[in-house]
Formats: C-alpha cells, sequence, structure tokens
C-alpha cells in the first residue's frame, strides 16, 4: 500500500474547498460508485465538489444518487473546464495514469496547476503528490470507504454514499466472487447495508435491467466464443456490424468475458470488440490463478490492470488482433496450465 501525505492532505480539507473529483473513459461501476460517494462525503463536510467523467456512463448506472450532477467532457465541456479552472484540488478515482482519461481531457490535466490526489487500486500508479493505492483492494469504492475511516467520519455514511460505494464494490467483484473479495470486504458490505444500502433493489438495477438487444448482442457474443483446450483458453468477438444490428448501447458488453471464463477448464479469457469510431479493438482480458493479464495487457495491447482482470486495445483490424493473441499463446502454455488448480 502507498500512503503518501496523508495527514497533509486531511490538514488541507480541513476546511471547506472547492474539489473536482474525476474517473475514468468509459466509466464502469467502480469508477461511477467511488466518485459519487467521494462526492456525497465532501458535501457533507461542506466543500463545494464537482464529478466530471470523460464520456458517457453505462445506461444500467443511470439510477445512482447524484448521477444527474456529473460533467461528461465530451458533451459539457465549457462546464468541465471552468470546474477544473476553479479547483483547489483534483482526486482521481479508479485509475493509475492521466492518459487513462483520453488525449483531450489528459491535455488539460497535465496543463493543472494545483494538486492531485490519488484513490486507485490498479497496479504501476503513476506519481502525485497524494496518493492512496492499494492494489490488494477489490475495488476503488472499498478504498473510498477506508478514505472516510481514515478521516474519521464514518458516522458521516449515509444511504446515497453506501448505495453508490455497495455499487462500486459489488460490480468490481463479481457480486463479491473474486479471489479480490476478503473478510474486511464482506465487513464494509455489512456496515454499508447497515448504513441504509439496498443490496437486492442495487443488484437487480445494475444485473436485471437488462434491454432486449443487449440479450441479443449476448447471444451472439456466445456463437462468436471460440475455445483454445490446449491453452486453456476462451475468446469472444463482437465486430461493429453486430452491436448495430443489436441496437448496441454504451454497456452492453460489460461482463461478457466472465463467460467465457466460465468454461470449465479455461484459466485465461478474452473480449475483442471493433470500435470503428476510434479505429481500435477494445479488449478485455480475464483470468484465474497466476496468470496476469496484467502483464500480458502490458507486454503487448497498450493495456494494463489487476492480475486476474485487465484491458487493452489494438490498432490492428479484428482479423489480425486474433492472429497476433493466438500466437502469442504458446509461449506461455506452461503458465496456463500450472495457473490454476481444479
Amino acid at each position: 500500500m502507498i500512503l503518501r501525505h496523508f495527514k497533509e492532505l486531511q490538514a488541507f480539507l480541513a476546511s471547506p474547498k472547492n474539489i473536482v473529483i474525476i474517473g475514468h473513459r468509459n466509466p464502469d461501476g467502480d469508477a461511477m460508485g467511488s466518485t459519487l460517494g467521494l462526492v456525497h462525503y465532501f458535501e457533507k463536510k461542506g466543500h463545494k465538489a464537482q464529478v466530471l467523467i470523460p464520456n458517457e456512463h453505462p445506461e444500467f448506472l443511470r439510477w445512482m444518487p447524484g448521477v444527474e450532477n456529473i460533467y461528461r467532457f465530451e458533451k459539457q465541456n465549457s462546464q468541465a473546464h471552468r470546474s477544473i479552472r476553479n479547483s483547489e484540488i483534483i482526486f482521481l478515482l479508479d485509475f493509475n495514469a492521466l492518459h487513462r482519461v483520453g488525449d483531450d481531457m489528459a491535455k488539460t490535466l497535465n496543463a493543472y496547476e494545483n494538486d492531485f490526489a490519488l484513490i486507485d487500486h490498479h497496479q504501476q500508479p503513476d506519481e502525485f503528490r497524494y496518493m492512496y493505492s492499494d492494489t490488494s483492494m477489490c475495488s476503488t469504492c472499498q478504498m473510498v470507504y477506508h478514505f472516510i475511516e481514515m478521516m474519521g467520519d464514518i458516522d458521516l455514511i449515509d444511504e446515497n454514499i453506501a448505495t453508490c460505494l455497495y455499487t462500486g464494490i459489488m460490480t468490481d467483484t463479481g457480486s463479491f466472487r473474486f479471489r479480490s473479495t476478503t473478510s474486511t470486504t464482506h465487513r464494509v458490505i455489512a456496515d454499508l447495508i447497515d448504513k441504509g444500502a439496498k443490496n437486492d433493489r442495487i443488484h437487480g438495477n445494475v444485473y436485471d435491467s437488462n434491454s432486449y438487444g443487449r440479450l441479443q448482442l449476448l447471444g451472439q457474443a456466445l456463437r462468436n466464443l471460440v475455445e483454445i483446450p490446449q491453452y486453456k483458453t476462451a475468446y469472444i468477438t463482437i465486430n461493429d456490424q453486430e452491436k448495430v444490428d443489436n441496437n448496441f448501447q454504451k454497456g452492453d458488453t460489460e461482463g461478457v468475458v466472465n463467460y467465457a471464463l466460465s468454461l470449465s477448464g479455461v484459466v485465461f479469457a478474452a473480449i475483442f470488440i471493433e470500435d470503428r469510431e476510434q479505429k481500435i479493438i477494445k479488449i478485455s482480458f480475464r483470468s484465474k490463478g497466476a496468470f496476469s493479464v496484467n502483464q500480458f495487457a502490458r507486454n503487448y495491447f497498450n493495456g494494463g490492470g489487476h492480475d486476474n482482470a485487465a484491458g487493452g486495445r489494438s490498432e490492428l483490424n479484428m482479423h489480425e488482433t486474433i492472429e497476433k493473441f493466438q500466437s502469442l499463446l504458446p509461449q506461455y502454455k506452461n503458465e496456463l496450465q500450472a495457473s490454476y488448480e481444479e
């Protein structure tokens, strides 16, 4: 764990400040939950706080308390710039480097003259003045809970904060089934429920609100599933036309890669999603056991993340990207065979 200049940050926040809180591009449940949970906390402390995200958030997260007050950098550019310009500190949540917000927003942040405070659980973070980095944590939302705890304000967690933090922990742990879910995580979750998080309603809002198109796209993704048994690997492809045919909305492919990982005997899974607008193939990797998809993504696909969950991108076309991926597997055969004991 890295905890840098916490006492100094605590003293800085002892009086009301203008604060901006930023999540990463293509925000997921943990990015949304942590930024919204923190903004509710800061507002209760008397600060003026504003959440900024680089682009649109998924439909299944639009119910979250406070989501209507978020500025999206791509669509509310002038408001976002004004908030950054007027802020005294910027909190960076659920990402480890400024380029994770996209090129345009990164340029704005690189020109920022005040300090940044990082709260994040991804590996190999960049250096910032204030840092709370812990790669052992299951989610940034759990870290926000502990940040509030370290600030001595655990009693300030109300239903809105609890709901936001519960959402991020739930989504980033696959409903508490991933290895990163610890006994401490469960104690945090219990406290959030005690403080007002309605677990059944949150789960329903996130997982039981599928559109017809999303389920049709999932069916197409499963038809595209390919298993490579000799490498304990499986992957899914989704091209742009398949997205159009199934009325694709942002967030519709969230979690689909886990279906590939759920195959018996598979320890390494990937999903390759064509994005013609950005002219890239977006990739998500998942693994079981000791095989590090973080290192794999960093080495070959301009990405990174966690040992068992990471993302990447390819500027090759779909066919070339799959060929590259398959060509890499033989050198990892022994690692994949030994990665997970059944």
